[in-house]
Protein backbone atom coordinates (compact mmCIF):
# COMPACT_ATOMS: atom_id res chain seq x y z
CA UNK A 1 0.00 0.00 0.00
CA UNK A 2 1.35 3.37 -0.87
CA UNK A 3 1.91 6.06 1.49
CA UNK A 4 -0.39 9.19 0.73
CA UNK A 5 -0.76 12.70 2.21
CA UNK A 6 -3.00 13.76 -0.85
CA UNK A 7 -5.76 11.87 0.60
CA UNK A 8 -5.03 10.63 2.39
CA UNK A 9 7.99 -8.00 -8.81
CA UNK A 10 10.59 -6.65 -10.58
CA UNK A 11 13.67 -5.94 -9.65
CA UNK A 12 14.77 -2.06 -9.81
CA UNK A 13 17.70 -0.58 -10.28
CA UNK A 14 20.04 -0.52 -7.40
CA UNK A 15 19.89 2.20 -5.67
CA UNK A 16 19.91 3.42 -1.76
CA UNK A 17 17.49 0.82 -0.22
CA UNK A 18 13.58 1.56 0.60
CA UNK A 19 10.20 -0.18 0.61
CA UNK A 20 6.55 -0.20 0.42
CA UNK A 21 3.58 -2.21 1.00
CA UNK A 22 1.10 -2.65 -2.01
CA UNK A 23 -2.72 -4.37 -0.68
CA UNK A 24 -2.88 -5.87 -4.09
CA UNK A 25 0.43 -7.19 -4.61
CA UNK A 26 0.73 -10.38 -2.45
CA UNK A 27 3.76 -9.18 -1.06
CA UNK A 28 2.41 -7.63 2.11
CA UNK A 29 4.64 -6.67 4.91
CA UNK A 30 3.39 -9.32 7.13
CA UNK A 31 4.20 -11.97 4.64
CA UNK A 32 7.59 -13.01 5.74
CA UNK A 33 7.90 -14.27 8.55
CA UNK A 34 10.66 -13.92 11.26
CA UNK A 35 11.91 -17.33 12.71
CA UNK A 36 10.26 -17.98 16.12
CA UNK A 37 13.83 -17.39 18.24
CA UNK A 38 13.81 -14.32 16.87
CA UNK A 39 10.36 -12.87 17.72
CA UNK A 40 11.08 -14.54 21.14
CA UNK A 41 13.29 -12.16 21.87
CA UNK A 42 11.14 -9.39 21.96
CA UNK A 43 8.00 -11.05 24.24
CA UNK A 44 7.31 -9.95 27.35
CA UNK A 45 7.25 -6.12 26.36
CA UNK A 46 10.44 -4.93 27.05
CA UNK A 47 10.88 -4.15 23.83
CA UNK A 48 9.70 -4.96 20.60
CA UNK A 49 10.45 -4.76 16.74
CA UNK A 50 9.56 -0.85 16.63
CA UNK A 51 10.88 0.61 20.14
CA UNK A 52 7.58 0.49 22.06
CA UNK A 53 5.20 2.87 19.63
CA UNK A 54 2.79 3.06 22.52
CA UNK A 55 5.29 4.46 24.68
CA UNK A 56 6.59 7.33 22.77
CA UNK A 57 4.12 10.34 23.37
CA UNK A 58 3.34 12.95 22.24
CA UNK A 59 5.47 15.58 20.11
CA UNK A 60 4.77 19.69 20.08
CA UNK A 61 4.81 20.67 16.24
CA UNK A 62 4.02 24.20 15.18
CA UNK A 63 0.17 23.16 13.92
CA UNK A 64 -0.47 21.80 17.71
CA UNK A 65 0.19 18.37 19.73
CA UNK A 66 0.59 15.56 17.91
CA UNK A 67 0.76 11.65 18.88
CA UNK A 68 1.04 8.47 16.99
CA UNK A 69 -2.03 6.05 19.00
CA UNK A 70 -1.73 2.21 17.78
CA UNK A 71 -5.23 1.49 16.65
CA UNK A 72 -7.98 -0.41 18.40
CA UNK A 73 -10.26 -1.94 15.90
CA UNK A 74 -13.26 -1.82 17.85
CA UNK A 75 -12.49 1.84 18.70
CA UNK A 76 -10.72 2.72 15.62
CA UNK A 77 -12.13 0.96 12.17
CA UNK A 78 -15.21 3.09 11.23
CA UNK A 79 -13.13 6.29 10.99
CA UNK A 80 -10.50 4.52 9.21
CA UNK A 81 -13.29 2.64 7.03
CA UNK A 82 -14.71 6.14 6.31
CA UNK A 83 -11.45 7.65 5.29
CA UNK A 84 -10.45 4.82 3.24
CA UNK A 85 -14.16 5.44 1.27
CA UNK A 86 -12.57 8.56 0.64
CA UNK A 87 -12.48 8.92 -3.66
CA UNK A 88 -8.76 10.65 -3.16
CA UNK A 89 -7.40 8.06 -0.59
CA UNK A 90 -9.33 4.91 -2.45
CA UNK A 91 -7.44 5.67 -5.51
CA UNK A 92 -3.70 4.75 -3.82
CA UNK A 93 -4.61 3.12 -0.67
CA UNK A 94 -7.30 0.68 -2.62
CA UNK A 95 -9.05 -0.17 0.39
CA UNK A 96 -12.68 1.16 -0.47
CA UNK A 97 -15.66 -1.19 0.16
CA UNK A 98 -17.31 -2.56 3.33
CA UNK A 99 -16.10 -2.42 6.40
CA UNK A 100 -14.58 -5.92 6.74
CA UNK A 101 -12.06 -4.65 3.86
CA UNK A 102 -10.53 -2.65 6.18
CA UNK A 103 -10.70 -4.94 8.79
CA UNK A 104 -8.81 -7.58 7.15
CA UNK A 105 -6.19 -5.12 6.42
CA UNK A 106 -6.01 -4.08 10.06
CA UNK A 107 -5.75 -7.29 11.34
CA UNK A 108 -3.11 -8.70 9.42
CA UNK A 109 -0.91 -6.16 10.77
CA UNK A 110 -2.43 -6.00 14.43
CA UNK A 111 -2.23 -10.02 14.32
CA UNK A 112 1.54 -10.06 12.84
CA UNK A 113 4.60 -9.79 14.88
CA UNK A 114 5.44 -5.89 14.99
CA UNK A 115 7.30 -5.37 12.13
CA UNK A 116 4.61 -3.28 10.89
CA UNK A 117 2.23 -0.97 13.59
CA UNK A 118 -0.99 0.96 12.84
CA UNK A 119 -1.60 4.29 14.58
CA UNK A 120 -3.97 6.90 14.57
CA UNK A 121 -2.57 10.51 14.15
CA UNK A 122 -4.05 12.44 16.97
CA UNK A 123 -3.85 16.60 16.81
CA UNK A 124 -5.15 18.20 19.55
CA UNK A 125 -7.09 15.55 21.02
CA UNK A 126 -8.69 14.71 17.76
CA UNK A 127 -8.32 11.79 15.36
CA UNK A 128 -7.23 13.47 11.86
CA UNK A 129 -5.10 11.00 9.61
CA UNK A 130 -4.00 7.37 10.15
CA UNK A 131 -0.33 5.88 9.77
CA UNK A 132 1.52 2.62 9.38
CA UNK A 133 5.23 2.63 10.87
CA UNK A 134 6.98 -0.72 9.45
CA UNK A 135 10.37 -2.06 9.70
CA UNK A 136 11.87 -1.77 5.77
CA UNK A 137 14.14 -3.67 6.92
CA UNK A 138 12.12 -6.89 7.19
CA UNK A 139 9.85 -6.16 4.62
CA UNK A 140 9.49 -8.61 1.83
CA UNK A 141 9.93 -5.72 -0.74
CA UNK A 142 13.41 -4.99 0.49
CA UNK A 143 14.57 -7.85 -1.19
CA UNK A 144 14.57 -5.10 -4.25
CA UNK A 145 17.34 -3.19 -3.73
CA UNK A 146 19.85 -3.14 -0.52
CA UNK A 147 18.57 -1.75 2.77
CA UNK A 148 20.09 -1.15 5.91
CA UNK A 149 19.38 -2.66 8.91
CA UNK A 150 16.89 -0.66 11.35
CA UNK A 151 15.56 1.03 8.71
CA UNK A 152 12.21 2.49 9.38
CA UNK A 153 9.38 2.77 6.87
CA UNK A 154 6.25 5.50 6.86
CA UNK A 155 2.77 4.78 5.17
CA UNK A 156 -0.07 8.04 5.68
CA UNK A 157 -3.28 9.45 4.93
CA UNK A 158 -4.50 12.20 6.14
CA UNK A 159 -8.14 11.47 6.88
CA UNK A 160 -10.42 14.75 6.13
CA UNK A 161 -10.51 16.60 3.09
CA UNK A 162 -10.49 20.58 4.70
CA UNK A 163 -7.07 19.09 6.67
CA UNK A 164 -5.33 18.50 2.76
CA UNK A 165 -3.54 20.67 0.75
CA UNK A 166 -2.63 23.50 3.08
CA UNK A 167 1.14 22.27 4.24
CA UNK A 168 -0.30 20.39 7.22
CA UNK A 169 1.19 17.06 6.22
CA UNK A 170 4.15 17.93 5.57
CA UNK A 171 4.54 19.29 8.86
CA UNK A 172 3.36 16.04 10.41
CA UNK A 173 5.81 13.77 8.20
CA UNK A 174 8.61 16.19 9.14
CA UNK A 175 7.49 15.44 12.97
CA UNK A 176 6.55 11.72 12.66
CA UNK A 177 10.04 11.29 10.50
CA UNK A 178 12.26 12.53 13.89
CA UNK A 179 10.20 11.27 16.29
CA UNK A 180 11.22 8.35 14.65
CA UNK A 181 15.02 9.08 14.77
CA UNK A 182 14.56 10.17 18.05
CA UNK A 183 13.05 7.10 19.62
CA UNK A 184 14.62 4.61 17.86
CA UNK A 185 18.63 5.55 18.34
CA UNK A 186 19.75 2.51 15.84
CA UNK A 187 17.70 3.67 12.92
CA UNK A 188 19.60 5.99 10.57
CA UNK A 189 16.67 6.35 7.66
CA UNK A 190 13.31 6.90 7.43
CA UNK A 191 11.60 6.03 3.93
CA UNK A 192 9.06 6.41 1.97
CA UNK A 193 7.71 4.62 -1.61
CA UNK A 194 4.55 6.94 -2.50
CA UNK A 195 3.29 5.76 -6.36
CA UNK A 196 4.96 8.43 -8.84
CA UNK A 197 1.38 9.26 -9.86
CA UNK A 198 0.69 10.92 -6.49
CA UNK A 199 2.24 14.09 -6.43
CA UNK A 200 0.68 15.81 -3.64
CA UNK A 201 1.97 13.51 -1.52
CA UNK A 202 5.73 13.27 -3.11
CA UNK A 203 5.63 17.09 -2.55
CA UNK A 204 4.48 16.51 1.21
CA UNK A 205 7.57 14.25 1.71
CA UNK A 206 10.25 16.78 -0.14
CA UNK A 207 8.87 19.64 1.93
CA UNK A 208 9.24 17.74 5.27
CA UNK A 209 12.63 16.60 4.60
CA UNK A 210 12.83 14.05 2.87
CA UNK A 211 15.10 13.11 -0.38
CA UNK A 212 14.29 11.95 -3.45
CA UNK A 213 16.78 9.10 -4.17
CA UNK A 214 15.55 7.16 -7.06
CA UNK A 215 12.57 5.75 -8.55
CA UNK A 216 12.07 1.89 -8.34
CA UNK A 217 9.62 -0.63 -9.54
CA UNK A 218 7.75 -2.32 -7.00
CA UNK A 219 4.56 -4.75 -7.07
CA UNK A 220 1.81 -3.28 -8.46
CA UNK A 221 3.48 0.11 -8.84
CA UNK A 222 6.12 2.36 -9.88
CA UNK A 223 6.90 4.17 -6.61
CA UNK A 224 9.34 7.27 -5.71
CA UNK A 225 11.73 6.31 -3.13
CA UNK A 226 12.46 9.17 -0.47
CA UNK A 227 14.51 8.50 2.44
CA UNK A 228 15.04 11.23 5.22
CA UNK A 229 18.82 10.51 6.80
CA UNK A 230 19.66 10.88 10.90
CA UNK A 231 22.61 12.49 9.37
CA UNK A 232 20.77 15.45 7.23
CA UNK A 233 17.97 15.63 9.60
CA UNK A 234 19.59 18.94 10.71
CA UNK A 235 20.27 20.19 6.98
CA UNK A 236 16.99 19.58 5.13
Amino acid sequence: MPPTDASAGTASTPVEPGLGADSESGEDTLDLRLPAQFVSLFAGGAADLLDRIHAWGPVATPVGSFQLVPLHIERDLPVVHRWMNDPAVAEFWELAGPPHRTEDHLRTQLDGDGRSVPCLGVLDGTPMSYWEIYRADLDPLARHYPIRPHDTGIHLLVGDAGDRGRGLGSTLLRAVADLVLDRRTTCARVLAEPDLRNTPSIAAFLSAGFRYAAEVDLPGKRAALLIRDRVLRDVL
